[in-house]
């Protein structure tokens, strides 16, 4: 096929895609798909890519040129297309897809309160005496947390805090000298305490002294420091995101999902941390809403109540991207979703009035 037959087949092809959710995969000559990409408007998104060339980045030019056919997945709603996008990617490993690919690059934070030490470590140790942070999908970004942190609190320690000699930081004014034995335990202690805080979200007075630093450095007119804590302060703003996400995802195990659609249709998710475990879509105009309630309470108790289902959706560093992805979405501000988080308690005693009330609040949300 010439690169004119392609072009024309391609257009024919993107004139008949449909204007709604989805996933579309890229294919090159040899029908291997290089490229995995999701739109709430797939025609709209995949037509972009043979217009406005100049505005294109040399990565989109690249694909482009290698492009010699699509396919595509059809999807009810947004959230769906980002989340068979995720699955997708980690499946294929299509080559012009560079993040949700390699579940290795995962990283800890690991802290050691015993022997005050913070370091980045590639797994999670369950009962080993340390305190573990995370999952974190860019490590380069977390090295550099770490370090912002270690320097603002003065423990950045060359010397890893297990020799009896001055470390050149030291001397910098970066390390508060347990390297000299000059320092209390007491003293780290209290900093690791701060540290660890930090990093649950409940203080942020370290971040807060970097954006002194960094106000301070530029008002000296020394621009190269206040870039290096600007810098600081936003991979510890990064390590503070995926905290909230974390914490999110296993506090709010069992999630009631309820999105309307067009045509008078609403879709309906369960989701048990990060894993979507039962959706349907419902058509208002065949069923009422005593019958649809009966429906919504049913599901939750029979899937939030099943042991197997329960036991496979442990958290995992290698569902962090499902768990982003579910975070952002019910996050995100839109009238046309709500969600109820279905408490242990409603589980354990089905004839409790306030699930009964939770679900009545989700019809409430689609009925107005």
């Amino acid at each position: 096929m010439c690169l004119g037959e392609k072009s024309m087949d391609l257009k024919e092809k993107i004139e008949k895609l449909p204007s709604s959710p989805g996933v579309y995969l890229m294919k090159d000559s040899l029908n291997s798909v290089i490229y995995v990409g999701k739109s709430k408007n797939l025609k709209s998104r995949v037509a972009s890519y043979f217009q406005n060339s100049r505005s294109h980045t040399p990565k989109v030019l690249k694909l482009v040129k290698n492009l010699r056919d699509f396919d595509y997945i059809l999807t009810d709603t947004e959230f769906e297309a980002l989340m068979l996008e995720c699955k997708l990617i980690k499946q294929i490993k299509p080559i012009y897809n560079r993040q949700m690919k390699n579940t290795q690059s995962y990283c800890y934070i690991k802290i050691n309160q015993k022997y005050p030490d913070i370091k980045i470590s590639n797994e999670y140790v369950k009962n080993d005496g340390n305190l573990y942070f995370g999952p974190y999908s860019s490590r380069n970004t977390v090295e550099r947390g770490i370090q912002g942190i270690k320097e603002c609190c003065k423990i950045f320690c060359s010397n890893n805090f297990q020799k009896a000699s001055c470390c050149l930081n030291y001397s910098l004014g970066l390390c508060l000298g347990m390297c000299l034995g000059s320092t209390e335990k007491k003293q780290y202690s209290s900093i690791f305490d701060k540290i660890i805080n930090l990093l649950n979200g409940t203080d942020k007075s370290i971040i807060e002294e970097m954006e002194y630093n960094m106000n301070k450095a530029s008002e000296k007119f020394n621009f190269e420091s206040a870039a290096k804590y600007r810098d600081y302060i936003s991979a510890v703003n990064y390590l503070l995101n995926k905290a909230k996400i974390s914490k999110f995802t296993k506090k709010n195990k069992n999630i009631a999902l309820l999105e309307y659609l067009e045509y008078n249709s609403v879709k309906f998710f369960l989701i048990k941390g990060n894993k979507v475990i039962f959706s349907k879509k419902c058509y208002l105009e065949n069923i009422n809403f005593q019958k649809l309630k009966s429906f919504l309470k049913s599901n939750i108790l029979f899937y939030f109540n099943n042991k197997t289902i329960k036991k496979s959706t442990e958290l995992h560093k290698e569902k962090m991207d499902e768990s982003q992805i579910i975070y952002s979405y019910l996050k995100s501000k839109s009238v046309n979703r709500t969600y109820i988080v279905i408490s242990s308690k409603w589980l354990n005693n089905p004839n409790d009035t306030s699930i009964d009330k939770a679900i009545n609040k989700l019809l409430f949300s689609i009925s107005h």
